[in-house]
């Protein structure tokens, strides 16, 4: 049987390099070689990880491709300029299936990611081949419904989101991790579950590996994604709230207005939505369109 690990993690994974699909048993140096020294990685390749079972009660979703009429190619490798992509490929998504059908099915997190190979290592790397893998593993809710309820515990970090003129911030690319590291580590190492990050201009932007949503007047306030990622599932909790006749305002928000609002969530891959009770010196009571969005949200990537 093909295995593969990340860390701890064992799982089939394929590779997609001179036009092929190669199944392999273990991730090559090159895999790793150039995104370590270089950072000449996107962790998603095709775009954000999502979960197998999402809106397809259980049947493997498709990767996520570029807008309709768009160069399938063009939207990320522009903005990130790190690696090149296979969005509109057919075989990446019968891939998919079958790296999650080798994993055993069900409810699994499926990772794309691109790098550049190892021909040349400096910073310029033109004349290095992109690969593509793509791996699925088993990745539960970190929270069950009513720990969830309770509310988590948020740091502020010390480092902020980087100015868009600075870095390729619309890439899910894997040096723009390394202040999400850190700065996740020390909220831990504090007792905080994570750490709310602002922007360049000290305006509320996101967490670590998640977006924020804050509630006040039965509306929605969530920060402009104008320097982070607009996530999935971000995107898809704003269609629920929506759905749900909750008004969704996205604007800019300073930290000094923490304290006027009700409730506050984050949402991502792996946190869904999961209510906030504290950030820093602010308090926030998990209630009613907390509690509604998750179990929509649960319901609807789930298929239920």
């Amino acid at each position: 049987m093909r295995r593969n690990g990340f860390t701890t993690v064992r799982m089939n994974c394929v590779t997609r390099s001179n036009g092929g699909l190669h199944m392999i048993k273990k991730l090559a140096a090159a895999f790793a070689l150039y995104m370590v020294v270089y950072g000449g990685a996107n962790l998603t390749g095709m775009n954000t990880g999502t979960f197998s079972s999402m809106n397809t009660g259980g049947k493997a979703a498709p990767i996520p491709e570029a807008e309709p009429g768009a160069d399938p190619m063009a939207p990320r490798k522009v903005k990130s300029n790190v690696v090149a992509y296979h969005t509109a490929d057919p075989a990446m998504n019968a891939a998919k299936d079958k790296v999650v059908a080798l994993n055993g099915g069900g409810d699994q997190y499926v990772r794309p990611v691109a790098w550049r190979g190892s021909e040349m290592m400096a910073v310029s790397a033109q004349h290095n081949k992109i690969h593509v893998a793509i791996a699925t593993w088993a990745w539960p809710s970190m929270f069950d419904p009513e720990t969830k309820m309770k509310g988590i515990k948020l740091d502020i970090a010390e480092y902020r989101r980087p100015d868009p003129l600075c870095a390729p911030v619309h890439a899910k690319a894997a040096g723009l991790y390394m202040i999400c590291t850190i700065s996740k580590h020390k909220a831990e190492k504090k007792g905080y579950a994570d750490a709310m990050m602002l922007d360049w201009q000290g305006r509320v932007a996101e967490c670590t590996g998640a977006n924020i949503f804050f509630t006040r007047d039965g509306a929605l306030h969530t920060p402009i994604a104008d320097c982070f990622l607009n996530g999935i599932t971000r995107q898809t909790a704003i269609e629920i709230a929506k759905q749900q006749g909750l008004e969704v305002i996205e604007r800019r928000i300073m930290p000094e207005e923490l304290k006027t609002f009700n409730e506050c969530f984050i949402v991502g891959s792996a946190a869904e939505v999961t209510p906030v009770a504290e950030i820093g010196p602010y308090s926030f009571k998990p209630g009613n369109i907390s509690r509604t969005l998750m179990d929509a949200y649960s319901n609807a990537v789930r298929g239920q």
